[in-house]
């Protein structure tokens, strides 16, 4: 970005730092107190308990109260896996009064696990903002009269939290408008597409690809609940074989797993999906909301935050969006030089934390003053330099740049230069691709270099770059592919009979070494494959130096999914006037 803005942005953060220095109360980390409690809540149709720690800052009384910042864990975790409770302590530290609660079916909080439904965790969540208004009082009769209220029952209160406890959020703000402020870091947009993602625009309700590997992996977290936190609470258990999530969750996923899309299942599991997702409720939030989504995040990609932060910002909604470094897929025990460490709560020495608590400086303290900062910004991993690795803007970067896809195998800049020709792969009734290992991800165990196997993928590679390239956004691709065996199946009624593909977008370096950056890759089932279509990929941000190449690829299978049934040959066919169009989102650098 050019010099004066990145001057604008340094400056911006010193004056977010000693505006946030003087609005914490000194005696708030000195004199903290924390105190175990116990919520009996109605969640849907159970009634259970709810553990929780409340942090009252030093100085914070009746007489001179301070606002709530409420925090519940990722997927899980619980109320002291570590990260919750260390922002917790944090904020309490800088002078909110934290209440950090195990969410519903994890740590020592009863229910069941019921995927932050709004009418569930949503409903929960209020009733710890009652306690925070003082509406109620906790199960041992403690009563909080020290939290800032806007009128009466009505709490200054905001929330934060990362992925499991990211969503919960706007579930909250959905089912209740007391809430002030939310922070929601790497989390959904639509489970749907999370789990079972389609990138092919215009796919409507045909199903994606099963995310088998992470879906699984969280799937078998939640079901072992009870055995890693041993509890006979009756309210944790559901009856057999589904042990510890709610019925239709447990449907949704061996859906899935079964490998087969029947119409009247396949409606099920999309609406009950989207019905626990903020998809389906965003138009209720009202919240300003700063979104923080990861770059190296194959679970929930920065496609789910964009998707929130445009609808929120449609319907009038105060918000703005972060894309920082890690994410799912880069472990969170080893962020970047600079980078937001949750575990480590280093708020005012990182961009994001010094983010953060600009938003909540302004929305909870209402210190007007405070700038909480640009619309959007994004982590830059090729900036060595800490205070210099985020740039920022007022909005998205358009697409601007197209590549079309030529016959000989080139990416060109124009039509003029695609020379006619066909090429054909074929998948096997294995995978043959690959791009990551979740599983290795979830448990830290090493994960295996991306790769295609000859035979089972197309690609199309650009001439070396004759200067950087700087990619920021979801690239985006219309294709036409040919393919007799899936138009004969795909009028069956089963949509796992239609075409599957993967798309993704290589960094070749002049030795020839490809990185597939954050091992992102676009799950499409062709809704039609008698038509055009067009494949939306993973946002990224990613600098094509001077002197590498561009390579585009469309893969049979990729391990990470579940992908065609049956062999089906592709051919893809380029001519001048009709072949398939690469679109970049290319920023001035």
């Amino acid at each position: 970005m050019p010099g004066s803005r990145a001057a604008l942005a340094l400056t911006l953060g010193a004056a977010l730092t000693a505006s946030l220095a003087l609005t914490v109360p000194t005696e708030a980390a000195d004199r903290l107190t924390v105190t175990p409690l116990t919520f009996t809540v109605r969640a849907g149709d159970r009634t259970c308990a709810v553990d929780a720690d409340l942090y009252r800052p030093g100085g914070v009384d009746p007489a001179h109260p301070a606002p709530a910042v409420l925090a519940t864990n990722g997927f899980g975790g619980s109320k002291t896996d570590g990260r919750t409770d260390a922002i917790g302590k944090a904020l309490a530290q800088r002078g909110y009064v934290s209440l950090v609660y195990s969410g519903l079916g994890f740590g020592r909080s009863g229910c069941l696990i019921s995927l932050d439904d709004p009418r569930i965790d949503g409903a929960a969540a209020s009733q710890l903002i009652d306690f925070l208004g003082g509406k109620r009082a906790a199960d041992d009769g403690t009563t909080a009269g020290f939290v800032t209220l806007d009128a009466p029952g009505d709490p200054r209160v905001g929330m934060i939290g990362g992925s499991y406890g990211g969503a919960v959020q706007l579930a909250t703000a959905a089912a209740d408008h007391r809430v002030d402020a939310l922070v929601p870091l790497l989390t959904w947009n639509d489970l749907a597409y999370s789990l079972d993602p389609n990138n092919a625009s215009g796919a409507g309700r045909v199903p994606g690809a099963f995310k088998w590997q992470w879906t699984n992996g969280f799937y078998l977290i939640g079901e072992a609940q009870p055995l890693t936190e041993p509890n006979l609470d009756a309210s944790r258990i559901n009856s057999l074989p589904c042990l510890h999530f709610v019925t239709q969750a447990c449907e949704m996923v061996r859906t899935l797993n079964s490998g087969r899309y029947p119409a009247d299942r396949t409606a099920r599991l999309l609406a009950y999906a989207r019905s626990v997702s903020p998809v389906s409720y965003l138009d209720r939030v009202k919240a300003p909301t700063l979104l923080v989504q990861g770059q190296a995040d194959s679970l929930f990609n920065l496609n789910e935050a964009t998707a929130t932060y445009r609808t929120l910002r449609a319907r009038g909604t105060t918000a703005k969006m972060i894309w920082q470094s890690w994410g799912h897929s880069r472990r969170r025990t080893d962020p970047a030089p600079g980078e937001l460490d949750l575990a480590a709560a280093n708020l005012e020495s990182s961009y994001v934390g010094r983010r953060i608590l600009a938003w909540f400086d302004h929305h909870l303290r209402r210190r007007t003053q405070v700038d909480t900062g640009p619309a959007f910004a994004y982590h830059r991993d090729w900036i060595t330099d800490p205070d210099h690795t985020y740039a920022t803007a007022d909005r998205l970067p358009e697409l601007s740049r197209n590549l079309y896809l030529s016959g000989d195998g080139r990416l060109v800049d124009n039509h003029a230069e695609v020379t006619p020709g066909s090429r054909t792969y074929a998948n096997r009734l294995v995978p043959t691709s690959h791009s990551e290992n979740a599983l290795a991800t979830l448990l830290g165990l090493p994960n295996p270099a991306p790769y295609d196997t000859k035979g089972t993928y197309l690609g199309w590679t650009s001439a070396p770059l004759e200067r950087d390239l700087d990619v920021v956004g979801a690239p985006r691709a219309t294709l036409k592919v040919v393919s007799l065996k899936a138009e004969r199946t795909q009028t069956s009624g089963d949509a796992a009979d239609k075409l599957v593909l993967f798309a993704k977008l290589y960094d070749v370096a002049p030795d020839g070494t490809r990185t597939l950056v954050h091992r992102l890759v676009a799950p499409v089932r062709v809704p039609d494959v008698t038509k055009s279509f067009t494949v939306t990929l993973p946002g990224i941000v990613h600098r094509y130096a001077k002197g590498h190449r561009l390579r585009f690829v469309i893969a049979a299978s990729d391990d990470a999914y579940v992908g065609n049934r049956g062999i089906k040959p592709v051919t893809v066919v380029s001519a001048p006037g009709n072949t398939g169009v690469l679109q970049l989102p290319v920023t001035d650098g």
